[in-house]
């Protein structure tokens, strides 16, 4: 049972790999895909918009279409869809269309929609084969992403001068790693939930989100991408302004894509140790460390090293914030919650990448660094709060498979 549990679980942490390629890759090229194509700079980043609006768009019918059809229905739509994504932002690229690649990179985020719930997806295969195990599982699914910090910026450096139209072949490379997903996606077999689980009232969502445990999960998973997405979409622009090679660019994108996913090895032992809460918090302190060496200088070091806190911050704080939601929702309203949960994360990112690009040539980096402060500081005081009221080691119990919403 337990060897079954760990093949899903590694088949969604290869899923988890694709679609992070995917992510990194489009992180790396789609702003200054947009820098070339805008008449007007400030509108560079857009397509990044683009790709996370559909996200947010997408995210609650996605839950919906998976509690009806499985997992595996949803995750095989979404890789189709990406497919056709790739090969639209191929051709907004080769015609020169700013509003194409947004349209494009929007429907491809009907993919994201669908791949953001993996980590849950592990926390399902947790619950019906071994509970205890249901932290570690989330936070070792998360560590596929290592991949897509590897893959993406190299993808990105060699391909977008492979086709005549720069950026052109970097989008269409990435039909491949969509192929690859729709393959793999066939050979889930995650648990369906037990007729107990189906048959158990479903609350309504306002009386779910009423609950604090809840709404500091969700309110700390939203901040913590926001910022993670504020920052880290402006840094390549911010390195090119300071006359920082592509390479460089795709160097400090890759460690800190790494930076985000690595610790998947070790967080849900931290968590299962110390509780998701404390946990959260030692995001938040990474965060501000990551804002304190940015505000120190412009040189590679900086850049390299401030993005690879604000990487194990954000891994840190999200997978905190998602283990502790698990707790907070009875069997028959996963999906909804979740998909509210990936709802609300998707629509800060929407603000964060619409912003970036703006913020950072109007104010520059340091302005923009400073920008993120109130936010974290915010994520952090929630905490605070909620370990205040529960106690610092009630996400342990979240960890160990303990529902704690009744």
């Amino acid at each position: 049972m337990f060897a079954n549990l760990r093949f899903q679980v590694g088949l969604l942490a290869l899923l988890q790999g694709l679609l992070l390629t995917n992510n990194v890759t489009l992180i790396a090229v789609n702003g200054l895909a947009g820098l070339q194509l805008a008449d007007n700079k400030l509108l560079a980043t857009l397509p990044v918009t683009g790709y996370v609006l559909g996200g947010a768009v997408w995210s609650m019918p996605a839950a919906a279409f998976m509690r009806r059809y499985g997992r595996r229905a949803g995750y095989t739509a979404g890789s189709l869809v990406a497919i056709c994504g790739a090969v639209l932002a191929w051709h907004a690229m080769v015609v020169g269309s700013l509003a194409l690649l947004c349209a494009a990179t929007f429907v491809a985020g009907l993919y994201n929609a669908f791949g953001a719930s993996l980590r849950f997806a592990a926390a399902d295969a947790a619950d019906a084969w071994r509970p205890d195990f249901r932290a570690r599982a989330m936070s070792l699914v998360l560590t596929g992403g290592i991949a897509g910090g590897v893959l993406g910026p190299e993808i990105s450096t060699w391909s977008r001068e492979w086709l005549p139209t720069r950026f052109a072949g970097t989008y269409l490379t990435l039909v491949a790693f969509a192929l690859a997903s729709l393959l793999l996606a066939q050979l889930l077999r995650l648990p369906a939930g037990t007729q107990a689980s189906r048959a158990t009232e479903a609350r309504p969502l306002s009386a779910i989100l009423r609950q604090p445990v809840c709404w500091v999960a969700i309110a700390t998973a939203a901040l913590a991408y926001g910022v993670m997405n504020l920052l880290m979409v402006a840094t390549p622009l911010a390195m090119e302004v300071c006359s920082h090679p592509y390479a460089a660019a795709a160097f400090v994108i890759q460690w800190h894509v790494v930076g985000m996913f690595a610790p998947g090895l070790f967080t849900g032992a931290l968590i299962g140790r110390f509780g998701a809460l404390p946990v959260i918090a030692a995001g938040c302190l990474l965060m501000l460390g990551c804002v304190a060496i940015a505000l120190s200088g412009v040189e590679l070091t900086h850049f390299l090293w401030a993005l690879v806190l604000l990487g194990v911050g954000w891994n840190f704080m999200y997978t905190g914030a998602s283990t502790l939601l698990t707790g907070a929702y009875r069997p028959s309203e996963k999906n909804k919650v979740q998909g509210f949960m990936d709802g609300c994360v998707f629509a800060t990112m929407i603000s964060s990448s619409a912003a970036s690009g703006a913020l950072l040539f109007v104010n520059g980096w340091s302005i923009l660094n400073l920008l993120s402060l109130p936010f974290v500081l915010a994520a952090l005081a929630a905490v605070v709060w909620l370990g205040a009221r529960t106690g610092w080691a009630h996400g342990r119990a979240v960890a160990a498979g303990a529902g704690l919403s009744g």
